[in-house]
């Protein structure tokens, strides 16, 4: 068998829901706007909220799953790249690429509340309820006070063979990170307190079945949790669909 068929059939099978992979199952597959380089991806309060990127695109947006349509948006300033995004507090927090800086928006209107500044890049955001957590390309996740978006902890994420880089889009779920490894078809879940990865999800499977449908579609990232259902949604950057998943 080709590389092309394969991944044709890829596609196909990909297409239809309750396809189970190794450690997840796929439910549903909704719309979702191939223009849109995803940076980050929240369920909150049954409502789906995203973060896109690239200088002069980049947005905070409110999402209709079912349709894919924007519900309402908030573009930032031509001169930030927009990165990951989490809701706390009735504030929608933004980070930016290499701009230093932390947008808030009141959820309600997203109306700008206020601007912090950090140091280093910016890239995957969430929340454990109480402190921000993001991460910067790098092995280390940072553990943020909202209030001031002052550095309160750190962990070093790393597997058996060594400290784990490139995260990016990051979800916590009950003690539990999520994050998608930049430039891979895998989502690794860590424990939060000590940052020992315990399991790496492969995606490739996804991502070729993307590609065979959308030739401008990129890498994956987006990870949302959903707690009313226990599934998570996932996509990538210019991808145009939303995947809902049961993890096993």
């Amino acid at each position: 068998m080709t590389r092309a068929f394969a991944a044709v059939l890829i596609g196909i099978c990909l297409h239809v829901s309750g396809l189970r992979a190794a450690d997840y199952t796929i439910l549903n597959e909704y719309p979702h706007d191939p223009e849109a380089y995803t940076q980050g991806l929240v369920v909150h309060a049954g409502r789906l909220y995203e973060g896109t990127g690239l200088y002069g695109h980049s947005e905070v947006r409110e999402v209709d799953l079912s349709s894919g349509a924007v519900v309402r948006h908030r573009a930032l300033p031509k001169s930030l790249f927009g990165e990951g995004v989490t809701v706390l507090d009735g504030h929608i927090y933004q980070l930016t690429w290499r701009a230093g800086a932390a947008l808030s928006y009141r959820l309600e209107d997203f109306e700008p509340a206020k601007v912090f500044h950090y140091a280093g890049e910016g890239w995957g955001l969430t929340t454990d309820g109480t402190r921000l957590i993001m991460s910067d390309g790098s092995a280390w996740i940072r553990f943020i006070d909202p209030s001031s978006f002052t550095e309160l902890d750190r962990v070093l994420v790393h597997d058996s063979t060594g400290p784990v880089d490139k995260l990016n889009e990051l979800e916590y779920v009950a003690g539990l990170i999520y994050a998608n490894v930049y430039q891979s078809g895998a989502i690794v879940e860590i424990e939060a307190t000590s940052g020992r990865v315990q399991r790496r999800i492969d995606f490739e499977a996804v991502v070729e079945g993307e590609r065979v449908r959308n030739r401008q579609a990129e890498v994956l990232n987006g990870i949302a949790y959903d707690e009313r259902s226990n599934t998570f949604l996932v996509t990538g950057k210019r991808w145009s669909r939303l995947l809902e998943i049961r993890l096993d």
